[in-house]
């Protein structure tokens, strides 16, 4: 298999010169303050670690405040290392308010770095439920409802009354009519009143209903 070539980036070049330099004066300021052997190679690590805690908490998008101030501080201390060694300091003769500083440091980068690793996080709002897609299936026929039993009211009324709708079409067969009006006149002729409803139907043998048809016809 061919090996990839290897890419260079120049950002990234120009980026580890310059943490290497840092590094360096970080350790020289700690080791002019004071702070020899192993104890001035971990001061400069303290501050680039606080500071990546920084960045990332940056990019997060997370309490942002929290970030830019704590990478502020790391910045400040970086910086001040540089310009303390470019020859403005004699670091054979420190004074005593940048030892405190310097011996005071990991306690800072200490508290900046939990509060950065550990902070609270952002409460994630609940996801929104999708509405349900409407089902495909076959709605279900509505079920017509159940007749209510009838009232007592209703059911002491009389079966003339329930059966007060026509069971035969309207109109009445004039032949009908003609032979219930003989009828009506032969009963006029023997007892000289006008004919009752419920005789008309027994002369006729009809049913109610078309026996009240035929009287409203002879009226």
């Amino acid at each position: 298999m061919r090996a990839l070539p290897l890419r260079v980036d120049a950002v990234l070049v120009q980026a580890l010169i310059a943490a290497a330099l840092s590094f360096a004066h970080l350790h020289d300021l700690a080791l002019a303050a004071g702070q020899d052997g192993w104890k001035a190679w971990a001061y400069p690590v303290s501050v680039d670690l606080l500071l990546v805690a920084a960045w990332r908490r940056l990019r997060s998008g997370a309490a942002k405040a929290a970030g830019w101030c704590w990478f502020l501080v790391a910045l400040a201390a970086s910086l001040g290392a540089n310009v303390a060694t470019a020859g403005l300091l004699d670091l054979d003769d420190v004074p005593a308010w940048l030892r405190i500083l310097v011996a005071g440091w990991p306690a800072v980068a200490f508290l900046g770095g939990t509060l950065l690793a550990h902070g609270a996080p952002k409460p994630t709002e609940a996801p929104e439920t999708a509405p349900e897609p409407p089902s495909t299936g076959t709605t279900p026929e509505p079920t017509a409802p159940e007749a209510e039993p009838p009232t007592a009211t209703e059911a002491e009324l009389p079966a003339t009354e329930t059966e007060s709708a026509p069971a035969f079409p309207s109109p009445v067969p004039p032949a009908l009519v003609a032979l219930a009006r003989k009828v009506a006149d032969d009963h006029r002729a023997r007892t000289g009143t006008p004919i009752d409803t419920p005789t008309l139907r027994a002369r006729l043998g009809v049913p109610m209903p078309l026996a009240e048809a035929i009287t409203a016809h002879l009226t």
